[in-house]
């Protein structure tokens, strides 16, 4: 088998031009005899622009324990720093209930949340890709599998018609001996 047509037609039962793209894609592997296996975590990340590593930094520092903590301080030094002044001088930045704190929150919120998104939709990009790939050396691994239970099945057979020969070649043998000492 050295076409990828003959490939899927014989392991598939589908002709080469009713199958999508990856089976096509897989039996030309299989045809010429090529690996499949690649290393898809660089195959995207050859090609970022500034701006998809700069949204998985934010994304990555963001959702991390030290991002978490950090704010937590500066809210606490925020609340604390007004509370102390409001007390001792009666002047403080920014009264209670806050409001540039919230300000500033919001708008944080407000540039964060779509930064998150873009490495989000990088990252899904990166499944949907591993994934294909998944399914590419899977469907590979099982269509080299059938070729090798052909082949084996084949040798199989082969080996049982020698069998079967051998076995005529005895029995000619032993008639001929039996022929020998009766007669």
């Amino acid at each position: 088998m050295t076409t990828p047509d003959r490939t899927t037609e014989k392991l598939l039962d589908l002709a080469y031009e009713a199958m999508d793209a990856q089976t096509q894609k897989v039996a030309s592997y299989i045809a010429k005899h090529k690996h499949i296996a690649r290393n898809t975590a660089s195959d995207l990340d050859d090609d970022t622009a500034f701006g998809a590593r700069a949204a998985d930094a934010v994304a990555s520092f963001g959702g991390s324990w030290t991002f978490i903590l950090l704010f937590m301080a500066v809210l606490v030094v925020w609340v604390v720093l007004n509370v102390v002044l409001l007390a001792r001088w009666n002047a403080v930045f920014d009264p209670y209930p806050f409001i540039l704190l919230n300000l500033f929150l919001s708008m944080l919120a407000a540039v964060q949340a779509p930064i998150i998104l873009m490495s989000q939709n990088r990252q899904a990009t990166k499944d949907r890709l591993h994934a294909e790939h998944d399914y590419e050396v899977n469907l590979k691994a099982e269509l080299e599998i059938m070729l090798l239970h052909e082949k084996i099945d084949a040798l199989r057979q082969g080996q049982w018609a020698e069998l079967l020969e051998i076995q005529k070649e005895q029995l000619q043998l032993l008639a001929h001996l039996k022929d020998k000492a009766t007669g």
